[in-house]
């Protein structure tokens, strides 16, 4: 592999990185407390956009990991700055929760169902026929079709559950038309999250559990890759993908000495 240049920055996964089914894994802790007291620019992704930053800095730290707000970048907030660069105060249907319509609202956008510019699918527990119904009519009566992530499940204390790029697959099954996807694996997620933090993709590492969000996020973005044998993606499974993460390590606690 050719040589690269020190990591100054550091992007990563939250479940099966941090976090696995609602408990820290171990070296968690210590990672995040190294990165702290470095100064060096970090960010924890997640595609699941049901929680606001500050939702999610609440439920961190009620298992013993202190992520300030700002080092948090979710799959609603890459999906509102990239509406807000394509058509500035604009508006939408939305299908997901309080992660999503908070994004929206802080960028000015008007949330309706009255000729929105955009149906806009995020995550939620509560999906309903009438409002999957609606955004299939409003998407064949002409409004852009926005989603969130392309994640088919979700994890789950009782198993997987379907997730935002299932229903996204019903909606296009029913409209004829494919959703724009912001979060992972689109690199474009990871640039806005590296321009948040001021940091460059030479320079920077992203550490995920899943091949084919994650590490692939990672390299399309120009970043250095690391898998987690934590979360989703087994060792054996590696070799199925034709693209492979700069480094494997068996869990979080394996990196905490390399910053």
């Amino acid at each position: 592999m050719a040589d690269r240049k020190p990591i100054e920055s550091w992007l990563t996964d939250m479940d099966g990185v941090l976090i696995h089914e609602g408990v820290p894994i171990p070296g968690a802790d210590a990672f995040l407390k190294k990165l702290k007291e470095s100064g060096r620019p970090f960010l924890v992704l997640t595609n699941n956009s049901i929680y606001t930053p500050r939702d999610l800095h609440a439920r961190l730290r009620r298992m013993g990991l202190d992520v300030p707000i700002e080092n948090i970048w979710t799959s609603a907030l890459a999906t509102a700055k990239f509406l807000d660069v394509q058509r500035p105060c604009g508006s939408a249907y939305v299908i997901g929760e309080a992660g999503l319509t908070t994004a929206l609202h802080d960028i000015g956008y008007i949330l309706t169902d009255h000729e929105p510019d955009y149906v806009v699918l995020g995550e939620t527990r509560t999906y309903s026929f009438e409002a999957m119904t609606k955004a299939v009519r409003l998407i064949n009566d002409g409004a852009r079709f926005i989603c969130t992530n392309p994640d088919e499940t979700g994890p789950s204390t009782e198993g997987p559950l379907p997730a935002t790029g299932a229903v996204a697959a019903l909606i296009t099954k029913a409209t004829g038309k494919q959703p724009y996807f912001a979060g992972k694996p689109n690199p474009l997620m990871m640039r806005t999250g590296l321009n948040a933090i001021g940091a460059h993709s030479e320079t920077s590492a992203m550490i995920g559990d899943r091949m084919d969000t994650d590490v692939l996020a990672g390299m399309e973005a120009g970043m250095q890759t690391f898998l987690v044998l934590t979360g989703l993606t087994r060792a054996d499974q590696i070799e199925n993908f034709p693209y492979r993460p700069s480094h494997v390590v068996d869990s979080i606690a394996d990196l905490v000495d390399r910053i």
